[in-house]
């Protein structure tokens, strides 16, 4: 994974030099640099948000993942004016520097009462005044350093929960939720940080994987509980591509008062009754695992729902042993939340062999279509592509169809001989590359990564992972990403991140010895015991160390969810933090977190590994403001009033699997305050 800072390479201010006085082909890519407006019509501004609040209850603004503030303070006018309100360093790594290289700090503080609690990536949670940024109180899980977490060491967000038969006042009559890298969820007193003692045992319940793990940290939480009516639900991450037979991506919830267990939710269908369980298997009970619910779950207030985002079945890239659809993984899945009782899913990728998880938080947005209100799950995926879904049903409110997809797999594999694809919006990053699509700095470059991609094959979107080698576009971290969406009411419109690299994928037989194995030097290798065969994958590049897939390499999109109109596209980083000597050229970036959108008119997000901070014009996205950070953030930012002043605060610390600039430290921008 480390190929995806391919511009950050001894060779790249070469490459770079050549770029900047290649004339055309800088001004191609800078085209974009704004922003492109597609079928430039007005957008309608239907009313605000009415539920819509200036504070930021939870992970994703809202427990639908709105990531939207009716804050109005900070407008496209003054947003030149930001300025540093406050800084705080978590002291993460005190103690902890050896594991540095293992972490990423991709949290959103949420506001609960009178502070604001965050979450370290060792699970520590602190809270911190809101228009100071002095710490309150900190409470510490104690997470073991020395375990080897399936990704890395993570916590994206914490929950609140109100207990309204609390007295008002008593200890842990709010709560606060977090589930921890080795796979615990706990439950705090928000007013003192100290463990809610009739929670579990001593204020926590373990959660206990469907099998022996490997290694501690096999199974880790890394996302923000959902909390619906006075039940927890969490879900998991678990380590990929190991084995067939791999712990099961099991969904548990938890009264919130006692910790007692309520309901598990299995994405694959282990009872032969269920009609699901044969898209999985020739007669037997499926012994496949994951399908887990690694990122953020929505929850449906009014209806008690939870809406869920499943993601692929073990092992990624190989599923001859599982022939059929593999229902109910990579779908949005509808549970009653009090009994665990699916209502309807969807899938969005059949028989997955690509790594294609749904990866964002689903969208729980009311749009408005012919003048009326219509409450829809609007879904994001790896794909590059956007489903918009029915609320009550499941069904798509905008279009999909079924069509036909490149076949000739492995010898075993048994391909879906469809896929589902909505027209519009389409892709919002490409799904393809061709030999004369190459990227290069220089004619002989060129033709090196044309070769290359010449060697694979490259059909398109879900072309099948092969021992030729597959480019896989967009590559297995998207198009989007964690960081999922944002939406604001009064324009109908969604806004989205993604990526737009490539990945060679390559099937290995796995009675090949690993140790000889031709693999260039960042090549990924997994063993996906079980199956016969194991994977490599690297980002596809070329000499210079710059992908072959043409720029931009990050994006950052705004679609009428009514219509599924893109209505604007830009850039989104800059070679800045990544090119040796600072050399800044806007071909996009790597990104990963997402943004968010305050009533005032504008986008805010940073998630490019530039070590930008960046606000835009949410009708255009053009951008307006941008401010340097003190390290990479790969985190989502979000806004709220505090004593009549409104804040914008984003977590900067880094990802260190891609060696980004690592950090610990929160950062809350405002307006100067009136003297």
């Amino acid at each position: 994974m480390k190929r995806i800072l391919l511009i950050a390479t001894g060779v790249v201010v070469a490459a770079v030099l050549a770029l900047f006085l290649s004339g055309s082909l800088v001004w191609w890519m800078l085209g974009l640099g704004d922003h492109l407006v597609i079928d430039g019509k007005a957008v309608a501004v239907a009313p605000a948000d009415p539920a819509a609040s200036t504070g930021w209850r939870s992970y994703g603004g809202d427990p639908g993942g709105s990531r939207y503030s009716a804050a109005t303070e900070i407008t496209p006018d003054n947003v030149k004016s930001l300025e540093i309100a406050w800084q705080f360093q978590t002291g993460a790594f005190k103690g902890r520097e050896d594991v540095i290289g293992r972490t990423a700090f991709e949290n959103t503080p949420i506001l609960v009462d009178d502070k604001l609690v965050l979450c370290t990536p060792f699970n520590e949670v602190i809270a911190v005044n809101p228009g100071t940024g002095a710490e309150i109180w900190r409470f510490d899980p104690k997470i073991d350093k020395t375990q080897r977490p399936a990704n890395q060491f993570i916590c994206r967000g914490v929950s609140q929960w109100r207990d309204a038969t609390a007295v008002a006042g008593a200890a842990c009559a709010t709560r606060i939720f977090t589930g921890t890298n080795d796979s615990r969820l706990i439950a705090l007193d928000a007013a003192t940080g100290k463990p809610c003692g009739n929670f579990g045992t001593g204020g926590e319940v373990a959660i206990h994987p469907s099998i022996s793990l490997r290694w501690p940290g096999e199974i880790q939480i890394t996302s923000a509980p959902a909390i619906v009516g006075d039940t927890v639900v969490v879900g998991s991450a678990i380590s990929d591509n190991l084995r067939v037979a791999a712990p099961s991506g099991v969904v548990h919830a938890f009264d919130a008062r006692t910790g007692a267990g309520r309901w598990t939710f299995d994405p694959v269908p282990r009872d032969p009754a269920d009609p699901a369980s044969a898209t999985w298997t020739r007669g037997s009970t499926p012994t496949e695992g994951h399908a887990n619910v690694w990122s953020t779950i929505s929850v449906d207030e009014k209806r008690g729902w939870v809406i869920l985002p499943t993601s692929s079945p073990s092992p990624d890239f190989f599923g001859g042993l599982r022939p059929g659809d593999n229902r109910y993984a990579n779908s949005v899945v509808a549970l009653d939340g009090a009994t665990g009782r699916m209502i309807w899913h969807f899938q969005t990728v059949h028989h997955d062999i690509w790594d294609y998880d749904l990866p964002s938080q689903p969208g729980l947005y009311t749009i408005t279509i012919d003048g009326k209100p219509r409450e829809v799950v609007a879904q994001a995926a790896k794909t590059g592509l956007m489903f918009v879904l029915d609320r009550d049903t499941g069904l798509p409110v905008l279009p999909v169809e079924e069509r036909p997809v490149p076949q000739g797999a492995a010898p075993g594999e048994v391909l879906s001989p469809t896929q589902p694809f909505p027209p519009k919006p389409g892709n919002i990053v490409p799904d393809r590359a061709k030999p004369e699509d190459a990227f290069g700095i220089t004619g002989i470059d060129k033709a090196i990564c044309a070769d290359l991609i010449a060697k694979t094959r490259s059909e398109g979107l879900f072309t099948p992972p092969s021992e030729q080698g597959t480019l896989m576009v967009p590559f297995t971290g998207g198009g989007a990403n964690w960081g999922s969406t944002a939406y604001d009411a009064r324009r109908n419109l969604v806004v989205v991140n993604m990526n737009n690299l490539g990945h060679l994928i390559r099937l290995v037989p796995n009675d090949k010895d690993e140790e000889t194995m031709e693999l260039s030097e960042d090549a990924e290798y997994a063993p996906m015991e079980g199956a016969p065969f194991g994977m490599t994958r690297e980002i596809l590049v070329s000499p210079l160390g710059l992908p072959c897939t043409p720029p931009p390499w990050g994006v950052i999109a705004g679609v009428d969810i009514s219509t599924g109109t893109i209505m604007w596209r830009r850039v989104l980083g800059t070679t800045r933090d990544l090119a040796p000597g600072g050399i800044e050229i806007e071909t996009g970036a790597p990104n990963l977190g997402g943004p968010s959108i305050t009533a005032g008119g504008l986008v805010f997000i940073t998630a490019a590994f530039d070590s930008y901070f960046r606000a835009l014009d949410v009708e255009t996205g053009k951008e307006l403001w941008r401010t340097r950070l003190p390290a990479s953030s790969v985190a989502t930012p979000m806004s709220y009033m505090w004593e009549g002043r409104q804040y914008v605060v984003v977590a900067a610390g880094g990802y260190s699997n891609l060696d980004s600039r690592m950090g610990d430290h929160v950062v809350a921008f405002a307006l100067p305050k009136a003297k």
